[in-house]
């Protein structure tokens, strides 16, 4: 290398600005195809733990007894390995990035946990008044 290419790299490098951003102050670049994080609709989940098997850093975690699914966020790499391997279309993949966490020591912070929303059951005056009416009109 000759003494001027590094001295005009020297020079560009003193008068330019830096190459990275200061996020959160300067928002991030996005695209169309940007992967910020995974969300769920628990409504739609079925608890089939085919998200928890794709994914490669095994930052999803779900109990199908308690009907609880819980991501780690400090373990997701945002792959979607779980988005594109869920049957039911319950998992998106969001093109948003979640704010920085403040505090170091906010393990608890990190893991999200959603619990299945219980079905409601029809009650049996609520099925006889059906029957009743199905009756009268025929």
């Amino acid at each position: 290398m000759s003494i001027f290419q590094m001295t005009k790299t020297v020079i560009r490098n003193l008068t330019g600005g830096p190459a990275t951003r200061q996020y959160p102050a300067v928002p991030a670049r996005r695209c169309p195809l940007t992967r910020g994080h995974v969300t769920i609709d628990p409504s739609t989940c079925r608890s089939c733990g085919l998200c928890s098997r794709r994914c490669p850093c095994e930052a999803i975690r779900i109990d199908k007894e308690e009907k609880v699914w819980e991501i780690d966020r400090m373990r997701c790499i945002a792959c979607g390995d779980c988005v594109e391997g869920c049957p039911f279309g319950s998992l998106t993949m969001e093109p948003e990035y979640l704010p920085p966490v403040v505090e170091q020591c906010a393990a608890e912070r990190h893991i999200i946990t959603y619990v299945k929303p219980e079905k409601p059951e029809k009650k049996p005056a609520e099925e006889s008044t059906q029957e009743e009416g199905a009756g009268e009109s025929a």
